[in-house]
């Protein structure tokens, strides 16, 4: 059998390999296909592809984007979409925009808070890795933190000022995931619900169903076994595709988050179910 690892990251955006690393590292997991889906950005997919060719697996291009549903962030998953869509990139660019302001009223949050920092730190060890087009999120700012000593770890710095509810925690307005979802069509993508488990809201799943979502990322290095049950019996009972991802970001410290690629995988036959049911309902 031959399986797929549906959701990395890599330095286009919050990830610390590059999109080759990506891919070799699928390879060597022994899968057959990888999908790269970088938070708001499609920096990576060219090299991704390319690397593809080289390594003899199947590099689905994807992109993850950041939603927001009744202040809850949501995160909508597109495979198989148009990297050089004009529209695509301008509507992604615009999101790039939202997320450079929130990491800058994070910053100052955290400088209310009395501690000494700034985009200049945030951006010191990235700018010889980042290009135009990559994304700046929150693991860029917690490696700051660790840098400067005010805490020990990743972990730590998402606890104390950075995760939901934390003493730093912005969340700007963001698109819906409707609308990522009708984005990801409109691209010629499908789109998946990304980790469901961590919203709490599968009253959501529905809805997006009745408006195009085709997969549901049921099987998530976050999820307990109980959830990714639950997820896949959802999606069963509303015709959607089960989906698996690692959600691999690389490591740091000598921490692999969230899980290393091949971590979470699925039956390759998966890559071709999302690829039949892309684009824009007619």
């Amino acid at each position: 059998m031959a399986f797929a690892d549906l959701h990395t990251h890599t330095l286009a955006s919050d990830g610390t390999g590059t999109p080759t690393d990506n891919v070799r590292l699928a390879s060597e997991a022994g899968l057959s296909a990888v999908a790269v889906t970088d938070h708001d950005t499609v920096g990576g997919l060219e090299e991704a592809l390319q690397a593809g060719a080289v390594y003899g697996v199947t590099v689905v291009p994807g992109v993850e984007i950041s939603t927001m549903h009744e202040g809850i962030d949501i995160h909508v998953l597109g495979y198989w979409i148009d990297k050089d869509d004009p529209v695509l990139l301008s509507r992604l660019e615009q999101l790039r925009r939202v997320r450079d302001r929130r990491n800058e009223m994070i910053v100052e949050r955290l400088r209310e808070l009395g501690l000494d920092l700034t985009m200049d730190d945030v951006l010191q060890s990235l700018q010889t890795v980042k290009k135009q087009g990559d994304t700046i999120g929150r693991p860029h700012i917690a490696d700051a933190l660790v840098r400067k000593g005010y805490v020990g770890s990743m972990a730590e710095a998402f606890e104390r000022y950075l995760g939901s509810g934390a003493a730093a925690f912005v969340s700007p307005p963001r698109i819906t995931p409707f609308e990522a979802v009708r984005w990801v069509q409109e691209a010629g993508g499908a789109p998946v619900l990304a980790h469901p488990g961590l919203y709490g809201r599968d009253d959501l799943i529905a809805s997006l169903a009745a408006e195009g979502l085709v997969g549901l990322e049921a099987y998530h290095a976050d999820h307990s076994p109980g959830q990714e049950a639950h997820y896949a019996a959802m999606a069963d009972r509303y015709g959607l595709v089960v989906t698996a991802g690692s959600d691999y970001h690389g490591e740091r410290g000598g921490v692999v988050f969230h899980a290393p690629v091949g971590g979470r995988r699925i039956d390759a036959e998966v890559v071709e179910r999302l690829k039949q049911r892309r684009g824009v309902r007619t």
